[in-house]
């Protein structure tokens, strides 16, 4: 197994990776990004096909690199990772693509981060070490599709995916399609394939925000949002604090998709999916979704008769890579604006609500990724000052 000593190791080369490499670089830190993509930007590139940012490009630039275009068009997903990829270049960062890592614990003296990573001439991947004074986690927080157990439990001839997993409509059959989860991916998506299918949507309404993002009035009232996000929903104020656990839990209003939106394109609303009985999903309000096409008055009680499901129910944090006692009992890392405290020199960034609303979105980032890199340049300082006194006085 090879290994290797550094002072930093990044994990993670998306969004949040990059703007704490940014930092790094500023303050002449030693640092590699591990990031298990092919490519930078490929979580991204991984997204449904017309899936777009529902922030102007004006909010979406990293410290020191605006993104091209107009301010306040809307980036798809692929032209957001070609950002990522010149962000990179420009930056001149040291990231590893490729690098999967495996687990990150503590020798007692240093950190040490285990990886498979790819050969270069395409043969079985490679075992390797780094061994760090501190540690950056800037990956893991949506890398768990998640949907119900009973997911599993569908008829074999119903084609299911994930919004993880979907692209596009040419993945479905013809007949009806099941949309689970009716937040924003759910709304872009039963709208995308209302043109190809009919569509039911089962999920909370979780309302509306009640302007369009592409509006003149948007250019007047984002401003005022995004400084909301930023300084105003966080830890440290009485309204972030109590808004935090809703937000953590359940979708936000949706943005770009409206509800008459969804109505005028003909996707039907249904109860919430229990489970699934005889093949097919039922819900709570006994609705079918039945057009009476069946010989089905429509009048409920029985399963809907769908070909296929998309989940859009959302994502889970994978942690299980990290073997430091650093979680408490609800599965969140204890952390004070990305820092650990009990365990100097692991980081945390990009999570949800970290610290504020802002923190994992495109224009939060590189504010708390400033301020982990400032702890951790602090701490580097101490660390080689606290050095130099012991050998003087060896």
């Amino acid at each position: 197994m090879r290994t290797e000593r550094i002072e930093t190791v990044v994990v993670g080369g998306g969004q949040a990776g990059l703007a704490t490499g940014y930092h790094l670089a500023r303050r002449g830190r030693s640092f590699v990004i591990l990031d298990a993509g092919e490519r930078i930007g490929d979580a991204w590139r991984k997204r449904w096909d017309s899936l777009r940012l529902f922030t102007p490009a004006r909010y979406d630039s990293l410290p020191g690199l605006p993104f091209p275009g107009r301010s306040w068009s809307f980036p798809s997903a692929a032209e957001f990772a070609d950002y990522l990829r010149d962000y990179a270049a420009w930056c001149e960062l040291p990231v590893r693509t490729g690098v999967f890592v495996r687990r990150l614990w503590h020798d007692g003296e240093r950190y040490v981060v285990e990886t498979a990573e790819s050969a270069d001439d395409g043969s079985a991947d490679r075992e390797c070490r780094y061994e760090a004074e501190n540690v950056v986690v800037a990956a893991g927080f949506d890398r768990l599709p998640k949907a119900p157990d009973f997911a599993a439990d569908l008829a074999p001839d119903v084609v299911r995916l994930h919004a993880a997993d979907y692209r596009g409509p040419a993945q479905l059959r013809d007949g009806d399609v099941l949309v689970v989860g009716a937040g924003n991916s759910g709304a872009d998506i039963a709208l995308e394939l209302s043109a190809t299918h009919r569509v039911l949507l089962s999920g909370r309404h979780p309302g509306n925000l009640p302007w369009r993002i592409d509006s003149a009035a948007a250019r007047v009232l984002s401003p005022l949002l995004f400084f909301a996000f930023r300084h105003v929903l966080t830890v440290r104020t009485p309204i972030g604090r109590k808004a935090r656990p809703r937000i953590l839990t359940q979708s936000g209003p949706l943005i770009r998709v409206k509800s008459r939106d969804l109505a005028a394109a003909g996707v039907e609303r249904v109860g919430r999916v229990m489970g699934v009985r005889d093949g097919q999903p039922f819900f709570a309000d006994g609705s079918d979704g039945s057009d009476g096409s069946d010989g089905s008055d429509g009048s409920g009680g029985g399963a809907a008769r769908v070909a296929n499901v998309v989940w859009c129910t959302g994502f889970a944090p994978d942690h299980s890579w990290i073997d430091l006692p650093v979680f408490g009992a609800d599965g969140e890392p204890r952390q004070r604006r990305g820092v650990v405290d009990a365990q100097p020199g692991l980081y945390f960034v990009g999570g949800l609500f970290q610290h504020s609303l802002s923190s994992s979105m495109v224009q939060g980032v590189g504010r708390d990724a400033g301020h982990v890199v400032e702890h951790l340049d602090a701490r580097a300082g101490r660390v080689t000052r606290a050095a130099r006194l012991t050998g003087a006085r060896g």
